[in-house]
């Protein structure tokens, strides 16, 4: 077994891109004397089904005391806040990390409720699912995760319960452009009111597009800050379409709870960068599990 830690994010087949944001998987595997650090996981802009296939996760929401395991796979909403996330000693983690809409694309369910949550995915996808877990828990390569997963994301596109919409190509522009847009432009472009537009933009995504414009633009902060640690606050939130300064921490209070510069020393603690990983980096995926 390779027991070298991976944190890879990798690209769909082209064919699978409208659907499919892209992959992740995260292999790490701490000695029994070294303390598990904590992951502060901050809201992005998508939805996923995310695996757990070795020791499981445990997450805590804000304002609520409790650690909740999480089931082996889940479905999981559009997030708004920042929650804590607890691993196992050896954890290996794969996630499928949808484009916004697209879980009510494929099951036909409402995403407002799972904003911020998520469920067992056995509830909606029952015996498919768990035969899909335990492939990926016996796959012996990293390559063999995604081949199993594009097998079973071609399998829900065939029978979606959704079409795609106007309102699909609209959050594809919030996350893409880093100016403002207007929202009474995309109603217009996506045929339908600004009324109709809100409802139907919060039952595709779980949020509005203000808020999906506001997280994407922070994520990209957030992101660009990670992987450049070099850059002033300053130069990043101009960079990713804020104002000034005052904006971005605007925005990082309101994710994070915290001040840019206070949630960075934050996330400098987390598995990943003290394994000198950072965010936003691509990979072709090789080797054993």
């Amino acid at each position: 077994m390779n027991t070298g830690q991976k944190f890879m994010r990798l690209f769909p087949s082209p064919g699978l891109r409208e659907i499919v944001q892209c992959y992740g998987i995260i292999h790490f595997v701490f000695p029994r004397d070294v303390a598990i650090p904590v992951k502060a996981y901050t809201p992005k802009p998508a939805e996923s089904i995310e695996f757990f296939l070795r020791d499981p996760e445990y997450v805590v929401y804000p304002g609520v005391s409790q650690k909740v395991k999480r089931p082996s796979a889940i479905l999981s909403g559009q997030q708004t806040v920042t929650f804590d996330r607890y691993v196992g000693r050896d954890f290996l983690f794969f996630n499928i990390h949808f484009q916004p809409g697209t879980l009510f694309r494929l099951f036909g369910i409402p995403a407002y409720g799972l904003t911020n949550t998520f469920i067992d995915a056995e509830t909606v996808l029952s015996k498919e699912i768990k035969e899909l877990t335990e492939q990926l828990k016996n796959a012996e390569s990293y390559p063999e995760l995604i081949q199993q997963a594009e097998l079973f994301i071609s399998r829900l596109i065939r029978r979606s319960k959704k079409e795609a919409h106007g309102i699909d190509r609209a959050a594809q522009l919030l996350l893409h452009h880093t100016n403002p847009i207007s929202m009474d432009w995309l109603a217009s472009q996506s045929c339908l009111s600004p009324r109709q537009f809100e409802r139907k933009f919060k039952e595709r995504m779980g949020i509005t597009a203000s808020q999906l414009a506001r997280i994407a633009r922070f994520d990209k902060a957030f992101i660009l800050k990670n992987a450049q640690p070099h850059l002033d606050w300053l130069s990043v939130a101009i960079q990713c379409g804020y104002y000034d300064y005052s904006h971005l921490v605007r925005d990082y209070k309101e994710f994070t709870g915290l001040t840019p510069a206070f949630f960075l020393e934050v996330d400098g603690q987390a598995p990943e960068r003290l394994l000198g990983f950072a965010d936003g980096c691509y990979h072709v995926p090789t080797g054993s599990i």
